[in-house]
């Protein structure tokens, strides 16, 4: 998701006085934020881990992948080609928050810019929680703290240090109209985290980043975007249209986020893995 683009989309879709109410809740969520002192992952030891299997966690990003905006956020130009030059290379046109991407804590805070994440905060255990069953009735459905507590009673408390995934299986929408879909207002509609959910993973547990399926953190019709003003200002991150999560078990795999070393990115593509 990528601020000033939501905002003009918003302000193409509301009234003025709507429009300045969202951006009155905006400045004060951020205010807000600036002046709460943002707890960080508690380091947690390393442990022997072994897989037999990577699974790739990446859709291939394509200028025409849908976009938060609906806007093309990807371009190529042609530099050099191998017949003409001897070997190919491309300028890209590229908006950081496009296809598979990260959202790091400066995203919507003064906190931590891609580059600056500690790499043992990018591996974790990975928690996936399966909300396709209310995703496929609701596409505003949202993972809330009542999935979270029937997740951890079959598989137990959240992995210290862990990663959790909303898994809604609106991936296997990515190449169509419905992974945004907008409704004739141009309101989206898929499936987020709940605001409660967040609270319960930053105050009860140490939960170092999540992963959707989505375009976005919080579910589609959000115009506060409250789950991004509570957990990046806690200097989490967040990956967005996340690939592939129903061909991984419950628990048990491990997460690999290979994200952007650009210095000051408030995100960028990013290569997803799962160790099995």
């Amino acid at each position: 998701m990528c601020v000033p683009l939501c905002q003009q989309k918003i302000a193409q879709n509301l009234s003025r006085r709507d429009f300045l109410k969202f951006g009155a809740l905006a400045v004060a969520a951020t205010a807000v934020a600036s002046c709460t002192p943002a707890p960080t992952p508690t380091p947690v030891a390393a442990q022997k881990f072994s897989f037999s299997r990577i699974l790739d966690l990446t859709h291939t990003t394509t200028p025409d992948f849908p976009t938060y905006s609906g806007e093309v956020q990807l371009e190529f130009e042609t530099l050099v080609t191998l017949a003409n030059d001897g070997y190919n290379m491309y300028k890209w046109l590229l908006v950081e928050h496009t296809g598979t991407h990260m959202d790091a804590p400066f995203h919507f805070s003064d906190q931590d810019p891609a580059d600056r994440i500690p790499a043992e905060n990018l591996i974790g255990p990975l928690a996936v929680v399966d909300i396709r069953q209310k995703a496929e009735t609701n596409p505003d459905a949202e993972l809330t703290l009542d999935d979270l507590k029937a997740w951890e009673s079959k598989h137990g408390p959240i992995p210290d240090g862990g990663i959790v995934a909303m898994y809604s299986g609106w991936d296997a929408y990515a190449s169509t109209p419905k992974f945004r879909n907008a409704d004739n207002q141009g309101v989206m509609h898929f499936p987020g985290f709940h605001i409660e959910a967040i609270e319960f993973m930053l105050e009860e547990r140490n939960v170092k980043g999540v992963f959707v399926d989505t375009l976005s953190l919080d579910y589609g019709p959000s115009m506060d975007f409250v789950v991004h003003y509570k957990w990046l200002p806690a200097n989490r991150w967040g990956i967005e249209c996340v690939a592939n999560l129903g061909q991984l078990p419950s628990t048990g795999a491990i997460a690999v986020v290979g994200g952007p070393k650009i210095a000051g990115a408030t995100g960028g593509p990013t290569r997803v893995f799962a160790l099995l």
